[in-house]
């Protein structure tokens, strides 16, 4: 190895060294360690970039392939980008240099999904040395950052009996907390289990026993997030028959609220802010805010703030952003029409009639005051942030596509990433003096 190649490896791994949790972890410059990166808001911490795509489009910088297939998002933190993909009969967990995208080692976790729309969903979450993930078959594992080494693995069928509201396999990126991983196997006396993070071994399982339609049993396709509503830390997912609230000391269920579940698919990540949930689904369900408040008991509440039916809002499964009051979306079930609503009050301020460059669901991010909606036949649109309105910076169709174009848009770095099946493609958005 020569001089400049043992230098990257030594500062990947001292780059690697736990500094806490990914739950915890800020906003820092080039990293994006989890899925919807910190605290889960989809929101990168990225300045200087590119605010007109039109007069300075993106420019290509490197194109990788051997990610295998499927949906799976990107995480990328000590210099590494990793991932998930199906490789001829395996599903393995993937690593690639940041620089150049030069693939580093690739772990099976599993055979090849089997499930319909085949490939893995789950964005890696890196923690210190560590990487957690949730193939779509049901494994959960622990491995090395560095070289793929697998640590420990669980599989949620087995252990718990766990299974989805239905057939399109596991889409849950886990979420570490402290000293431990959280994840939704699904099962009736194991909703939610929280494992201990270095070993594996159960800390505690809920069964989240919700009363409600027993066809939507399961586990949805969202991924937890934390909440402090009404003085209780608590992970707080959206499940086959509907959002719950789990504690965390103990996963004890605080609260939870049916109507927003659909019979098919649950998706998107719920939004947190403060007391208050915001969550959305497609299927021609619609979106709700709830208020969380201590129920004087030591638990919670969960009272519904307003209710808006799927004309109004719903998103389908690109997920939502909240940047202020506002939040921002593609709405539409099999639609992503750029959208803004007031989140305290639910009205609509601009958008939701209105298409754009691209056609189908729409996932969504935001860097430095614009979102990146990537629609699902490949186009990738730069909008403006505001609530004044539709203001529409650009777009351009990627390098290579390959619909449908599911796997959620990255900006970290000054680069934007889009997975597309077996490739990866990093763009230079940074703003050229």
């Amino acid at each position: 190895m020569d001089g400049g190649r043992l230098l990257s490896a030594v500062l990947a791994v001292v780059v690697c060294v736990p500094t806490g949790s990914a739950a915890e972890e800020a906003a820092v410059p080039g990293q994006w360690l989890q899925w919807r990166g910190p605290d889960r808001r989809d929101i990168s911490p990225d300045k200087g970039l590119r605010k007109d795509w039109d007069a300075d489009p993106p420019q290509l910088v490197w194109k990788a392939e051997g990610l295998g297939s499927g949906y799976a998002g990107i995480s990328l933190g000590g210099g590494r980008i990793f991932s998930m993909g199906d490789v001829e009969s395996q599903q393995v967990v993937v690593a690639l240099d940041a620089q150049d995208g030069r693939l580093l080692w690739r772990t099976p976790i599993s055979d090849k999904s089997a499930h319909s729309y085949p490939g893995a969903r789950c964005t890696p979450t890196i923690d210190g040395q560590h990487l957690y993930v949730v193939g779509s078959n049901g494994d959960i594992a622990c491995l090395q950052a560095q070289d793929g080494a697998l640590v420990w693995q669980k599989n949620f069928q087995k252990e718990w009996d766990g299974r989805m509201m239905s057939g399109w396999g596991y889409a849950e990126s886990p979420l570490v907390d402290g000293d431990r991983v959280i994840c939704t196997p699904g099962g009736a006396k194991a909703m939610m289990v929280a494992l201990d993070k270095r070993t594996g071994a159960q800390i505690w399982q809920s069964p989240a026993d919700v009363p409600g339609d027993a066809g939507r049993d399961g586990a949805g396709y969202a991924s937890s997030v934390i909440s402090h509503g009404g003085g209780v830390k608590q992970y707080v997912q959206l499940t086959g028959r509907g959002l719950i609230g789990v504690r965390a000391a103990d996963g004890k269920l605080l609260w939870s609220y049916n109507p927003i579940a659909n019979t098919t698919a649950n998706i998107p990540t719920p939004l947190i802010d403060g007391d208050h949930v915001f969550a959305s689904t497609g299927y021609q369900t619609g979106a709700v805010l709830l208020r969380l408040s201590p129920d004087g008991r030591g638990g919670v509440t969960a009272r519904e703030q307003y209710f808006l039916d799927a004309k109004t809002l719903q998103n389908h499964h690109g997920g939502m952003v909240l940047l202020g009051d506002f939040i921002y979306c593609g709405h539409g079930h099999n639609n992503g029409f750029p959208i803004c609503v007031r989140m305290s009050t639910g009205k609509v301020v601009w958008g939701g009639d209105r298409r754009g460059p691209g056609s189908s669901s729409a996932a969504v991010t935001l860097a430095d005051g614009h979102l990146v909606f990537r629609y699902q036949s490949g186009e990738v649109a730069l909008i403006e942030a505001t609530p004044q309105g539709y203001q529409l910076k650009g777009s351009f169709t990627p390098d290579y596509v390959s619909e449908p174009s599911w796997a959620h848009p990255v900006v970290i770095g000054g680069k934007l990433y889009l997975r597309e099946q077996d490739q990866l493609m990093c763009y230079d958005v940074r703003q050229r003096s």
